[in-house]
């Protein structure tokens, strides 16, 4: 079946999460992506992760790398650069993820391409951008999410800084690339040129950063931990049941209003502290405090399936085990099994968008450290791109 970017040809050259991410995005929707790797190692996330399945791939790399061919070239050398540069004048997309100034120095900055492939959309991702005074700092995620606010909102008043477990800087940036990429392409019908992408983890933060920047610019204070609270309306957090957490969504008057029925303290609806979303989003606390022996009275089960009956969001805590093996999880296809010529098969994230007449697929496992150079190669030589005499001799 036809898929969306059928035709188009990604050049993958990053390793880590971001840059690999976004171009197993890319692949998802039909691209051609051929993964671009150091000699010898490969992307540095085939080795890292504390354990292993079956071969020596982690299974890190195996999550971020599906629908992708791999090759290895040596970019320092005149031979990798030249092979290279043979597959640039063939692709649509590049993407890599090094520090700014290192593409120049292997040869393969964006001003070097265009002249070799005007319609080439070339993508960096980088920990800060290729601009500005923190630019040539190291990039993780750990740090963008420490510099753009977001460390500082986690967690709970007191405790030390708490990390979002989810790589929220590392995916965003991953995800901002993919849709500039795509809005580049589509730009490309018209302009018949390619264009510069410049996406960073620090930007991918902040950009997410949508309620705290709000409550920010609205107060005049910096955001502080809320633990699972919303910091737009209450209550939208998790709540103690007489058998542990669950959580709640009141996230409107009506809502709230449903949810006092359900629990039997409409009269708290004649405190002037809670009379108002805004209201009893500054009075959280107490709010919380009032509705605990209530909701101490029943379990979790109990709750949810009342709360449920009468329209108002409720929803158990479940850990990434229950999560995978839901119900809802399974009817939408979020875990695939994926065959690969080592490990047989191994467990992977579904597609998270349908599409209707073009669905995702598993075309390609993620691919064995340059398990593709022979055809790469050839089709190159094809197209009178490359010298297959020279190469052989390499």
């Amino acid at each position: 079946m036809k898929q969306p970017l059928d035709g188009i040809r990604v050049l993958d050259i990053s390793q880590v999460m971001a840059g690999p991410f976004c171009c197993m995005l890319l692949g998802d929707m039909g691209a051609d992506v051929i993964k671009v790797e150091p000699p010898e190692t490969g992307d540095s996330t085939r080795h890292s992760m504390g354990f292993r399945l079956k071969g020596s791939d982690s299974p890190g790399f195996l999550a971020l790398n599906r629908n992708k061919r791999s090759i290895t070239l040596d970019l320092k050398s005149e031979e990798g650069r030249e092979t290279l540069y043979a597959l640039v004048k063939t692709a649509d997309v590049l993407v890599e993820n090094a520090r700014p100034g290192v593409s120049g120095r292997l040869g393969m900055d964006y001003e070097t391409l265009r002249a070799i492939n005007p319609r080439l959309v070339y993508a960096s991702i980088s920990g800060f951008g290729q601009t500005g005074p923190w630019a040539q700092r190291p990039g993780f995620d750990l740090i963008a999410q420490a510099v753009s606010g977001v460390l500082s909102s986690n967690g709970f008043p007191g405790m030390e800084p708490a990390k979002n477990s989810i790589a929220v800087a590392d995916l965003g940036a991953a995800m901002f690339a993919s849709y500039a990429i795509l809005s580049a392409i589509i730009g490309r019908q018209t302009s018949g040129e390619g264009q510069y992408i410049d996406a960073s983890l620090f930007e991918a933060a902040l950009a997410l950063s949508i309620w705290e920047t709000t409550e920010l610019w609205g107060t005049g204070r910096s955001p502080v931990p809320i633990g699972s609270a919303n910091r737009m309306s209450a209550p939208y957090q998790a709540v103690a049941a007489s058998d542990g957490w669950f959580v709640i969504g009141s996230a409107n008057q009506g809502l709230w209003l449903k949810l006092i029925k359900v629990l039997g303290v409409e009269h708290l609806q004649d405190d002037e502290r809670y009379a108002t979303n805004a209201a009893r989003v500054v009075n959280r606390v107490a709010l919380i405090d009032d509705l605990a022996p209530t909701f101490a009275t029943r379990t979790r089960e109990e709750w949810i399936e009342a709360l449920l009956a009468a329209g108002v969001p409720a929803a158990p805590i479940l850990d990434y085990g229950q999560a995978v093996e839901s119900e809802q999880a399974v009817a939408r296809d979020m875990v695939q099994m994926v065959p690969h010529p080592i490990e047989g098969e191994f467990r992977s994230l579904g597609f998270p968008v349908k599409l209707s007449g073009t669905p995702q697929q598993v075309r390609r496992p993620p691919p064995l450290l340059n398990e593709h150079e022979d055809e790469i190669l050839k089709e190159l030589a094809e197209k009178g791109l490359l010298n297959p005499a020279r190469r052989a001799a390499e």
